[in-house]
């Protein structure tokens, strides 16, 4: 993760939930645990890489827990924590806010640049 500079505790959640991916990954794993191709389904323009790498650094900062089930092919889902669990708060604060944003006359213009 990277160092927080000035100290701010939005700062600090920006470094771990920043980025394109880390949000949206969280509010699909709020209906349930998932596999890696139902996420990959949900969310059809991450690469897998990125997705590996984003579920690794969630997993880490302890927001999301894999499971290996010893099945024969190996079955691996993802879930939320009750740490993760947390952040239904914040990605209902943002779904509402982009509902907000996709009916302002600016933001299709600048999305289509």
């Amino acid at each position: 993760m990277k160092e927080n500079i000035s100290g701010c505790s939005v700062e600090a959640a920006m470094s771990l939930l920043g980025g394109r991916w880390r949000l949206l990954i969280v509010s699909y794993l709020l209906d349930g645990p998932k596999r890696f191709n139902a996420l990959r389904r949900d969310i059809p323009n991450i690469s897998q890489r990125m997705l590996t790498l984003d579920l690794r650094a969630l997993e880490e900062a302890g927001l999301i827990e894999r499971t290996i089930y010893p099945e024969v092919p190996v079955r691996v889902e993802y879930c939320l924590t009750l740490d993760g669990q947390r952040l239904q708060k914040i990605v209902a604060v943002m779904k509402e806010f982009g509902l907000w944003l996709k009916e302002q006359p600016y933001f299709e213009k600048s999305m289509n640049k």
